[in-house]
């Protein structure tokens, strides 16, 4: 039985048929071609040779290039290895595509994955890929791989993403890379034509897009509430009576400013959905396109959330370390030292004992359920479970949440808002400001349990529209029986 690998058939194809005769063979038959010798073309080698793959590497210099890869892979030169490859990973600079035009005639009827990125994101093409189309008209160029870092091609698909986005205008050149894909271990995703690789390209290159607006929201939520309170809390007592508080500014103002962030960032979470509702009950109908604010700020609630989720912890770490403050011991001893002398040495008060009780068991409760969203919001747990479920912890539980958080807050303040000591500068006390916006969203979420308006709301959006006076009759059993959340869009 004659050897595979001695077959000369698949060496002397032509035309078309090659790439698709290629991508048949076995992976121990397949000969991929890396024309390049940077970090990504040795990371590459090495994940191809792992998977069973024959690997030639086309390099300007081979004799200083072969050390560097490894040593089942042949390094040869560029001509070479674009004669003997079936399929090539195109792995140099997009602007020193031009240095391979002589390549052309041995690139012919081959498929050639081009991996190279920009240097900045673009709005218009062309894209790297479709110029290397451009260069080589012959060939049949799949854009992949350029998501995918070198780290993770030389570890494995374990770790990081798993995830190739593909793109070409020859479908059976894109196919033959996916089955190379699925041979490495990876996810092919199926991107549609060339044409696509634009964005394709952009990917890499965004910095946090989703997260760009709740992190500033959330600094400068942070920045106003700190010097809010270092006004109240520092500056005032120095003013009137030449008290030198500025020790509070490294951890006690901290610690007051965080709860007032979680809080607000937790209420612009339920703020958009309430905002989506009201507008279709005002509109009479769901079709009618949100604004583009309102449609990124329903987006990105995720991020308000977890930005919120993150400044309850710190308030509870920055909680935790209080005590261990030396202010706190000396404030500590000096009170005990006062009341012994007054002839008062029993300091217990029931009132504020409660309050205090009260005050740390809600706000417990509270970043326990804030922890639960947070570890929903994660795609392995979400994935885990269905719509109605996951619809049920980050409403029903979100709103449960933002319910204990601000109780938490209205224990904080007790009778503090009637007391007349408490306004520094005429400024109201911090807590006063912060249940504004909570407040206003659990109210606006109580509006929607109306009959009347959850009714309507309801109706609104199983296709009923005011203008067309559609006669509409919603089932029976409570109207929609548990499954519809009527603040949920």
């Amino acid at each position: 039985m004659p050897d595979d690998m001695a077959r000369p058939l698949i060496r002397e194809r032509a035309g078309g048929s090659r790439h698709l005769e290629a991508s048949m063979l076995k992976p121990s038959t397949l000969l991929i071609g890396i024309l390049g010798t940077g970090d990504f073309s040795r990371s590459l080698a090495r994940r191809l040779v792992a998977s069973g793959y024959q690997v030639v590497v086309g390099s300007r210099t081979p004799a200083r290039s072969a050390a560097l890869f490894p040593e089942e892979a042949e390094v040869t030169s560029q001509m070479e290895a674009a004669n003997q490859a079936d399929l090539l990973f195109v792995a140099v600079y997009p602007e020193h595509h031009s240095t391979l035009v002589h390549l052309k005639p041995a690139l012919a009827g081959k498929t050639l994955v081009d991996v190279s990125n920009g240097l900045q994101i673009k709005q218009e093409g062309p894209s790297n890929a479709q110029q290397l189309a451009d260069l080589f008209p012959e060939s049949y160029v799949v854009k992949g791989f350029n998501t995918i870092s070198a780290w993770t091609l030389q570890a494995g698909p374990r770790d990081g993403s798993r995830q190739v986005f593909l793109c070409s205008d020859d479908q059976n050149a894109k196919s033959s890379v996916m089955q190379l894909c699925r041979g490495m271990g990876f996810i092919p995703v199926d991107m549609g034509l060339l044409s696509s690789s634009l964005e394709i390209e952009n990917l890499p290159l965004y910095l946090f897009p989703s997260w760009r607006t709740p992190i500033i929201c959330a600094l400068a939520l942070f920045v106003f509430f700190y010097l809010y309170n270092s006004v109240r809390d520092v500056l005032h007592p120095y003013v009137m009576a030449k008290k030198n508080n500025l020790y509070k500014l490294p951890i006690e103002i901290v610690n007051v400013t965080f709860p007032c962030v979680a809080l607000v960032m937790l209420s612009l979470v339920y703020l958009p959905g309430l905002i989506a509702a009201f507008l279709q009950l005002w509109w009479g109908t769901k079709y009618n396109r949100f604004p583009n604010w309102l449609d990124h700020w329903l987006i990105q609630r995720k991020q308000f959330g977890l930005c919120s989720f993150l400044c309850a912890v710190l308030h509870a770490i920055y909680s935790l370390c209080l005590p261990m403050r030396k202010s706190a011991r000396f404030q500590l001893i000096n009170k005990a030292y006062e009341q012994v002398n007054a002839g008062h040495p029993d300091s217990w008060v029931g009132e504020e004992v409660w309050r205090m009780e009260l005050y740390l068991s809600v706000g417990i409760i509270a970043l326990g359920l804030l922890s639960l969203l947070a570890v929903t919001s994660l795609p392995s747990v979400a994935s885990t479970v269905n719509w109605r479920e996951f619809t049920f912890v980050q409403s029903t539980l979100g709103y449960c949440a933002l319910s204990m958080a601000t109780l938490h807050t209205l224990i904080f303040g007790w009778n503090r808002a009637f007391l007349s000591a408490q306004y520094h500068f005429y400024m109201p006390p911090t807590f006063l400001l912060v249940l504004i916006l909570p407040l206003a969203v659990l109210l606006g979420r109580v509006a929607l349990f109306l009959p009347c308006v959850g009714h309507r709301l309801r109706q609104i959006r199983r296709g009923w529209e005011k203008s067309r006076h559609i006669r509409f009759i919603l089932p029976d059993d409570d109207c929609h029986n548990g499954l519809e959340n009527v603040s949920n869009v």
